[in-house]
């Protein structure tokens, strides 16, 4: 049997105010040939390749059986290779990755022949959230909810071309379950409002191509300001003003930026840059273009 190639790509949540609402995949992609096998074998290389378990623990192989054992069926072993350019733990999706990828190699191995919202409800209702796991499968950039009978309902968006998107990674760790911790149980209606105003104005100026919407469309008071104290300099890249530069916000739980800048103005990155440095960490600028496609099995 000849291996077959998918290929998931990195996620952003948030986006400032749509906390838990809206996503987008990023160019940057996880990248999985697979075959049946007599026994399981699996081998990792890429980015972050020690930290990506090769044994059966792997998440990728765990959420296959996990498809499996749903449908009370038995997934057969596999020759699994995985060539990871995520950053990991970097509030870039790429646990969601590794789910959504695992939920597909399921659907191929046990040839269940799943359609794409198929393949969302059940990663999402693995990952416990939609957002970035709809952007894995979708693309582009996506809404997502998921109802009272445990669907999940998703639409998608294209980013205008006059705007552009990269990612400052600085070389720090900010584990979700910490980011998480520090949020509020409850929020007060007034900072509910402003983050609705907001997410519907982001929405409407990345599908219309109103700059002047930015930066007022990404500003937020749900989570970016209690996690500001665990990220050094988050409170100061926020606030950066400058021509061509719309504004940057906390990709998921961070510690990655996500920056949106008008076309022709990549170098304002080197300013989230230069924050990070003057905290004392260093960072790397991803360039990087939507990914409009989604995950892609061949």
């Amino acid at each position: 049997m000849a291996f077959r190639k998918l290929r998931v790509p990195a996620s952003s949540a948030n986006l400032g105010p749509a906390f838990d609402a809206l996503g987008l995949a990023l160019g940057i992609y996880l990248e999985c040939r697979f075959k049946a096998a007599e026994k399981l074998s699996i081998r990792v290389t890429g980015r972050d390749a020690p930290s990506i378990s090769a044994g059966e623990d792997n998440l990728i192989w765990q959420t296959a059986l996990r498809i499996a054992g749903d449908l009370k069926r038995t997934m057969p072993p596999i020759e699994l290779q995985i060539d990871n350019q995520i950053p990991l733990g970097k509030g870039l999706g790429s646990s969601a990755a590794a789910l959504t990828a695992g939920v597909v190699i399921a659907d191929a191995m046990l040839r269940l022949r799943w359609p794409r919202g198929r393949v969302l409800d059940e990663a999402a209702r693995i990952e416990g959230h939609p957002d970035n796991v709809a952007a894995c499968v979708h693309g582009s950039i996506v809404a997502s909810a998921t109802d009272a009978r445990d669907v999940t309902h998703a639409a998608r968006l294209e980013l205008h071309p006059r705007f552009a998107i990269a990612v400052v990674v600085p070389d720090f760790l900010l584990p979700t379950v910490e980011a998480r911790r520090v949020l509020p149980k409850t929020y007060p209606r007034a900072d509910v409002i402003f983050n609705i105003q907001r997410s519907a104005l982001l929405i409407t100026a990345l599908a219309t191509g109103v700059a002047d919407a930015f930066p007022t469309a990404l500003e937020d008071r749900l989570h970016q300001p209690y996690r500001a104290p665990l990220v050094p300099g988050l409170d100061e890249i926020i606030n950066l003003r400058m021509k061509g530069l719309l504004g940057c916000a906390l990709s998921g739980a961070g510690p990655s930026i996500l920056v949106f800048y008008e076309k022709g103005y990549e170098h304002v990155c080197q300013s989230i840059q230069h924050v990070f440095t003057a905290h004392g960490k260093d960072s790397e600028v991803m360039l990087t273009e939507l990914s409009t496609r989604g995950y892609e099995l061949s």
